[in-house]
């Protein structure tokens, strides 16, 4: 345990930034797993609407430092195309 007051400080701050990055981290999980699932069950508008959520969070997680910015701009690809590969009758 934390003797020095500032020691102290610096656990409360981790504590809360490691509670803000869980909640940013899960609602992101969260979003990528609407727009597969929707793709999965070849909802073709629902995985439109969910992608646009999906890359809405994820760019909030490279501003917020969550994510780096190539990570996340390969998950947006890669979500894209699975999206469109739906919504192209091949």
């Amino acid at each position: 345990m934390a003797h020095h007051k500032s020691a102290k400080k610096r656990i409360r701050q981790n504590e809360k930034r490691r509670s803000r990055n869980r909640h940013g981290r899960s609602t992101l999980r969260t979003a990528i797993k609407k727009v597969e699932k929707s793709v999965e069950t070849e909802q073709a508008e629902q995985a439109q609407v969910s992608l646009r959520q999906a890359v809405k969070r994820l760019d909030k997680a490279v501003n917020k430092g969550l994510l780096h910015r190539n990570n996340a701009s390969r998950r947006v690809s890669r979500l894209t195309r699975k999206v469109k590969a739906l919504a192209s009758p091949s």
